[in-house]
């Protein structure tokens, strides 16, 4: 152990509370947030700000799940989010590759057309024509389909697959193996740190869009949680009161602060296991000499 002097402890120790102080003001938001979502509304008032509440009521829970459709919404946002980043990462996979490969014929053109996609864009309108065209005007599908790839994630797994070295796979090859084996067997399981980190990119994505449903979604059952949880804060306030259950113990917001805790939860209850997943991707990625 390393012999500190005192004026080292008390600078170490100055840096840690001011870690500390540091940490507190950034999750305070969010337990004011969760507090006053389980918080009657006479405490709200009396109290103003209300981090510990002195009762508790999960009215305003109720309220959300009830009158502004979250469960379904929370249906359509995990189909989005689970088979959208599954269908993201197997085609970004299927199309890195064989990009990685300088053998592969026109291979420039095609990262040509690749890179011009991240500075270029078709723009709403003609991209609407598209979707259109393409039949997938109110479905769910249109929230997976017209982004299945990301041209910079695509970019990111190109990278990685050509810094792994050539000779695992001409071994692979001397062994029988194809080039679907190879990258099925033994470029992905060295490539679980950056398939990881892909993966929570796209997940994320996923979870926190809301502008494409509003722009090709007309039938509100298919409406993603954002949006339903953006409807939620932009119309509560015009609500009549009466209209709410429980009125005398429920404020509008309460509900507005219920509805942002059960769409924010779930993501980060997600971020630890990847956390997980990363470590190990990178104990199982590492090439041993």
């Amino acid at each position: 152990m390393i012999n500190m002097t005192v004026g080292e402890k008390i600078w170490q120790a100055a840096v840690y509370m001011i870690l500390i102080v540091l940490a507190l003001l950034c999750l305070l938001p969010f337990l004011y947030v969760m507090a006053v979502s389980v918080t009657p509304e006479s405490e709200v008032l009396r109290r103003g700000i209300v981090i510990i509440p002195e009762s508790f009521t999960f009215a305003a829970y109720k309220e959300v799940f009830i009158s502004h459709g979250i469960g379904q919404a929370y249906k359509i946002t995990l189909f989005r989010t689970i088979v959208g980043t599954a269908l993201n990462v197997f085609f970004t996979i299927i199309a890195a590759y064989p990009l990685s490969k300088k053998y592969l014929p026109g291979r420039s053109t095609f990262l040509l057309f690749i890179v011009f996609t991240m500075m270029f864009g078709g723009g709403l309108i003609p991209t609407y024509l598209l979707i259109r065209s393409l039949g997938l005007l109110n479905s769910p599908w249109v929230l997976i389909i017209p982004q299945l790839i990301s041209a910079f994630n695509l970019v990111i797994i190109k990278g990685f697959f050509e810094q792994l070295p050539a000779e695992i796979e001409e071994s692979a090859r001397v062994d029988g193996a194809s080039e679907l084996q190879s990258l099925w067997r033994i470029i992905l399981p060295l490539s679980l740190p950056v398939l990881a980190t892909i993966s929570l990119f796209y997940a994320v994505g996923h979870w926190n869009s809301y502008f494409d449903a509003i722009v090709y979604l007309n039938d509100a059952k298919l409406m993603p949680l954002q949006v339903v949880l953006r409807n939620i804060l932009l119309n509560i306030a015009a609500q009549n009161a009466d209209s709410m259950a429980n009125s005398a113990t429920v404020s509008k917001f309460a509900v507005q602060m219920a509805a942002v805790v059960v769409t924010t939860i779930p993501i980060l209850i997600v971020y630890p296991f990847m956390q997980k997943h990363f470590t190990k991707g990178v104990l199982m990625g590492s090439i041993k000499g």
